[in-house]
């Protein structure tokens, strides 16, 4: 069984990357100058050993496979929300794919998202690669997010981006979107260590949205409100200036899921089972996931959404929804409870 499985895998995988490449030919990047002249360099595309990807779709017998089948469970739940909630999509360009990072040695995509964990996967790529020495927790944050740390599948040829789309196991981590959200303001926007992101971001908001704002507001956008920073998100000039930040864009449109497979659909809110069974399937179980920091007060990610919205009207709380109503729908999330819909 498994193994009809993966050789229906890779057709499928065969198709999507031949439809990829037709979509991308019409505007291909040249190689970087890291990767222009190197080949896949993974041993087991030698058939030396066998890849994560085959490792997945092997697990009939395995310790693994009660995590496996639940992995299979949310990969056609994901399946099934794209064929009923997307229509016709624009072509894919090469920058679409500049969230996949690459692990040539190991065989993984990794799709990032901004506040899922995705410090800790960038650093857990950087030891897996050899581009960091140690416990990956020890890598500093900045250099887990420097330019160029790791390769983007953005970074190669039509072809290259094919190979590996074929072979590798692609996977991301998603969270549930308010939850996500709320973390987004809290860390970028309300917190005092992000000072460029406020002068960047929350400057804008002051000036677009509170008329009588200091000058010192005006000018440091320190203090931000939760209520502004939703009604810039919701102003339609914001998206028409420039994208959103990764930060809070939603993770289907920096992803892309019904438009690449994903063999693995990691959850915030099981990330340590999650993280434990991709390093598995790696080759790595010994390396162990950076687990988060605690909290100094014992609310929950929940809970910090929940008082967030609390003061939001349901006009703008069902506005928001529909923004984010995408990224609820393909990860199977439900609507939050403390959110006044109707």
């Amino acid at each position: 069984m498994g193994r009809r499985c993966w050789r229906r895998r890779g057709l499928a995988a065969a198709c999507l990357g031949t439809v990829l490449l037709l979509l991308l030919c019409a505007a291909p990047r040249a190689l970087g100058p890291a990767f222009g002249n190197r080949a896949l360099g993974s041993s087991w595309l030698g058939r030396e050993r066998r890849s994560p990807l085959q490792k997945l779709y092997d697990l009939d017998q395995d310790p693994l496979a009660a995590l496996a089948e639940v992995h299979r469970q949310r990969r056609d739940l994901l399946s099934s929300a794209c064929s009923r909630h997307t229509r016709r999509q624009r072509l894919l360009q090469p920058e679409d794919l500049r969230h996949v990072l690459v692990d040539d040695t190991h065989g993984l995509l990794y799709c990032y998202v901004p506040k899922v964990a995705c410090t800790n996967w960038k650093r857990v790529l950087l030891a897996l690669s050899g581009k960091a020495r140690g416990d990956p927790r020890a890598i500093p944050a900045h250099e887990a997010h420097a330019p160029g740390r790791l390769p983007s599948l953005a970074d190669f040829s039509p072809a290259e981006i094919n190979r590996r789309l074929r072979a590798y196991l692609t996977f991301l981590f998603v969270r549930e979107p308010f939850e996500r959200l709320a973390s987004a303001y809290r860390n970028k926007l309300a917190r005092p260590y992000s000072a460029d992101f406020q002068r960047r971001y929350g400057a804008r908001i002051v000036q677009r949205l509170r008329p009588r704002a200091l000058p010192v507001a005006r000018a440091r956008g320190h203090d931000v409100r939760f209520a502004e920073f939703l009604a810039y998100l919701l102003d339609p000039r914001t998206r028409r200036e420039e994208p959103f930040n990764e930060h809070w864009e939603r993770a289907h449109a920096l992803c892309h899921p019904c438009r690449l497979r994903y063999d693995v659909v990691g959850k915030f809110e099981t990330l340590a089972e999650d993280a434990a069974f991709v390093l598995a399937l790696a080759g790595a179980p010994d390396l162990s996931f950076p687990a988060p920091p605690r909290p100094r007060a014992a609310a929950t990610s929940q809970d910090l959404a929940a008082r967030l919205f609390r003061d939001i009207s349901p006009f703008y709380q069902r506005r928001l929804f529909d923004l984010y109503k995408m990224d609820f729908l393909l990860f199977n999330y439900s609507a939050p409870s403390y959110l006044r819909l109707h």
